[in-house]
């Protein structure tokens, strides 16, 4: 089997937050090591799984995976932001769950070379899909200063953001950053020394800020959101795992809208908008990991399941 290991995150609590049938229609949006589908397809009997990555390592081992249920699977290089055109592709009309566990997966982080990690020295890379041509160093060496500047802030909350930017701009202006461990040689070299004494790597805000402007991964929360409820059956269920503040918040304010349905201003007497709302909130509060599974897989923690159903 090809080596895409990777351990699901909040596997229990998504099966049953997606309430599987049978005979239903499920979409995995997000394959990755097809962790989370092949428990999804061990569960289906005259039902079909749709599973979508737009890594096409990772298609690959999940087709490896998933070869006892192939009956039952499709198996489709995409981004999930697309799924509406994977859907009408596939000649089908509604499903009964989407399954969404965003943000970059272990094998992703733990191959050097894709230049995903600040420990360990690659090409500056990040791409989820090899095949699109925006990569890490397209942004470090060529993007403006105050682009850097609004990504780190922005994407990383990175409060030393106007400071890095600067030294990133001072150091591309002598020779292009080539790889990571130079981008974090001049990251370091921007902060103050408290900074650099903190718990957390002085470069993880950084290295997520430029991962996400790579691979536009709030753009496809931001689309999925607006594609994926008009495609759920009567009492499908939207499922969606984030790992940073930035994903939960339009994962939470989306779901909510979609929930609240009327749109008019709060002191308008009457509803005039005649907006319904479209889903109920399975939780109000974000699901999230025991001690159990924060002990067998720390990069649990900062996970936040949140769980959506068709009205």
């Amino acid at each position: 089997m090809s080596e895409f290991f990777h351990i699901s995150v909040l596997l229990q609590e998504c099966l049953d937050g997606l309430h599987i049938k049978p005979d239903g229609i499920y979409v995995d949006g997000t394959l990755g090591g097809a962790g989370h589908s092949s428990q999804i397809a061990a569960r289906l009997t005259t039902g079909r799984l749709i599973g979508i990555d737009r890594d096409p390592k990772a298609l690959k081992a999940a087709g490896e995976r998933l070869a006892p249920y192939a009956d039952r699977v499709t198996l489709v290089h995409s981004n999930f932001s697309q799924l509406d055109e994977v859907l009408e592709n596939l000649g089908i009309e509604g499903v009964d769950g989407i399954l969404l566990d965003l943000g970059v997966s272990s094998p992703q982080l733990d191959e050097a070379e894709r230049g995903f990690s600040y420990m360990a020295d690659a090409p500056l890379d990040m791409r989820m899909n090899s095949e699109d041509s925006l990569t890490a160093h397209e942004v470090v060496n060529t993007w403006p200063k105050e682009e850097l500047r609004r990504i780190l802030y922005e994407y990383g909350e990175e409060r030393y953001a106007p400071q890095i930017a600067a030294a990133i701009d001072r150091r591309r202006s002598q020779k292009p950053i080539e790889t990571t461990l130079e981008l974090v040689d001049v990251i370091r070299s921007a902060m103050p020394p408290a900074a650099l004494r903190e718990k957390q790597h002085p470069a993880k805000r950084s290295f997520q800020a430029i991962r996400i402007a790579v691979n536009d991964e709030l753009g496809a929360v931001g689309r999925v959101l607006e594609v994926a409820v008009p495609k759920l059956n009567r009492k499908g269920r939207l499922a969606i795992i984030t790992f940073h503040s930035l994903e939960d918040r339009l994962v939470k304010n989306g779901m909510a809208a979609n929930a609240k349905g009327c749109t008019c201003p709060p002191n308008f007497p009457v509803c005039i908008c005649g907006n319904k709302p479209k889903v109920k909130l399975i939780s109000k509060k974000p699901i999230v990991s025991g001690s159990e599974e924060l002990e067998r897989n720390p990069r649990a923690r900062s996970a936040k399941l949140r769980v959506c159903e068709k009205l």
